[in-house]
C-alpha cells in the first residue's frame, strides 16, 4: 500500500477512533508532533499579513515559471 493510501485511511479511522485509542496513537508519536511544531516570531508573521494583503490588493506576483528562472540565473551567477 503506498503512503498516501495509507495517509487517507489513518486519517479517516483518526475521525472515528474512540478516545483510548486517540490517546494511545498520540502517546506513540506525541514527542515527534512537537518537533514539528513551527513557531513564527510576530515579526514574521507580519512579514507574511503584509504581503499576503500586498497579493489581495492586487500586487505584482512572479510564477512558478519565471522564478525558476532567475533562480537558476543566480545559480549559474554563483558557480
Amino acid at each position: 500500500m503506498k503512503t498516501a493510501e495509507i495517509r487517507k485511511q489513518l486519517h479517516s479511522y483518526l475521525e472515528v477512533a474512540d478516545d483510548k485509542k486517540i490517546n494511545a496513537i498520540y502517546t506513540m508519536v506525541e514527542d515527534e508532533i512537537k518537533e514539528t511544531i513551527v513557531e513564527y516570531s510576530p515579526e514574521f508573521k507580519a512579514e507574511l499579513d503584509s504581503r499576503v494583503n500586498y497579493y489581495l490588493k492586487g500586487g505584482k506576483m512572479v510564477s512558478p515559471t519565471e522564478m525558476n528562472k532567475r533562480l537558476q540565473s543566480l545559480r549559474k551567477k554563483r558557480k
